[in-house]
């Protein structure tokens, strides 16, 4: 423990306003470029992950929204399946443009050189607009694959401007409380100059759009040995941060549970976002995971418990002891300011919180006594599994 550490009573009150948004696609089958391994069990409509999506919201007491990819979730009556996930104490959250499976878009979307797949791909954002009116969605989550392999291959600038020419077009369509969170990634599959690479490019078009345009931060979306942290500094200094897409990488995009594989960069980003007062229900903090070999629903468990336990160190740092050595310019003091807080055993401390929400303290457990596994299982039987056949 430190000699001073943030009152505990403000520390819980802190963690029980918390919200995990988790996606429906993390219940369902997904893999890695070369295989797919199916689970039994796995959900076969977006109902059924509601289903999955409420048993992680009561054994956590955290995860209350559930965000859906278009046209993975699509159904005929959002407002019907909207009213499904009340009835199960869920709201739904952000809605997730797809323009990047359908062949037409071998070349780019809203930045493809013949305008006839532009209208395509802005037609389906518009469809998305459409589908957040009907569910009371605040947010729209845009990632673009489009990009180009090779040197000469298009006109960069050219692209940007169609990108700017869609997005212009998006936010006039958005609604007074809807916002457009713009994401970001280094590659894949565009390998020579993808179109939004980086946190520069997303905050420049969001910049010049206004404030119903914020970025998203994919903590998986960056180049080995990225300041992460940094980053959402600078973008809740400038107030375009929009959310975070939570999920752990070793190389790549691998969309491992958020916090596995390094768990202190977890507790850093959540630092800054306390630090920069980014820890308000304006900044989605969402998940983004593909559970490829792990059981879906205990992973998803677990994945909002890290967040949960990183979030709670990062309460725990000891601001005004922090504060003195930076001004003392004694860096190992400050250093050591941190790594106190993060070396801390918060979980009896969380256990505690999810008990006083009427959640579980040990929720992976609870949720392996309930046996809905073996219960989903079981009912799950026939039909098509939900999942990308990537």
């Amino acid at each position: 423990m430190t000699s001073r550490r943030s009152d505990i009573s403000a520390v819980k009150a802190a963690l029980k306003t918390q919200a995990v948004e988790t996606p429906s696609w993390a219940y369902a089958n997904s893999g890695t470029r070369f295989k797919v391994f199916a689970r039994p069990g796995v959900p076969r409509t977006p109902r059924e992950k509601l289903d999955d999506a409420a048993r992680v919201h009561a054994h956590t007491g955290v995860a209350p929204t559930v965000a859906l990819h278009i046209p993975w979730d699509k159904v005929d009556d959002y407002g019907a399946l909207a009213a499904y996930a009340q009835e199960r104490g869920l709201r739904l959250g952000t809605i997730n443009a797809n323009v990047f499976q359908d062949d037409d878009y071998k070349l780019g979307s809203v930045c493809h050189p013949d305008a006839a797949v532009r209208r395509k791909a802005l037609g389906h954002l518009m469809e998305c607009v459409d589908i957040m009116d009907a569910t009371g969605s605040r947010d729209l989550k845009l990632w673009f694959s489009d990009g180009t392999n090779y040197p000469g291959q298009d006109d960069i600038r050219a692209r940007q401007d169609r990108l700017s020419e869609a997005l212009d077009a998006v936010y006039e369509r958005l609604g007074d409380h809807q916002r457009m969170l713009v994401e970001y990634k280094l590659f894949e599959p565009a390998f020579y100059a993808t179109d939004v690479p980086d946190w520069g490019t997303a905050y420049a078009h969001c910049l010049r759009l206004g404030e119903k345009a914020q970025v998203v931060v994919d903590t998986g979306h960056h180049a080995p040995g990225t300041n992460i942290e940094f980053i959402v500094a600078i973008l809740l200094r400038e107030g375009k941060l929009g959310g975070f897409d939570f999920n752990s990488r070793f190389y790549a995009d691998d969309d491992l549970m958020a916090g596995a594989a390094d768990p202190f960069q977890l507790f850093r980003i959540m630092y800054e976002v306390i630090r920069g007062g980014g820890f308000t229900p304006d900044i989605a903090f969402m998940l983004d995971q593909c559970h490829n070999i792990e059981e879906k629903v205990p992973a998803v468990i677990r994945s909002v418990m890290n967040v949960q336990e990183a979030t709670a160190k990062a309460l725990l740092v000891d601001a005004e002891a922090l504060a003195a050595a930076q001004r003392d310019g004694d860096v190992l003091a400050a250093n050591a300011a941190l790594m106190d807080a993060y070396n801390t055993d918060v979980r009896p401390l969380v256990a505690e919180i999810r008990t006083e929400l009427g959640a579980d303290a040990d929720p992976v457990a609870a949720y392996h006594e309930s046996g809905y596994g073996k219960k989903i299982v079981t009912e799950r039987v026939g039909g098509e599994q939900a999942g990308w056949g990537a």
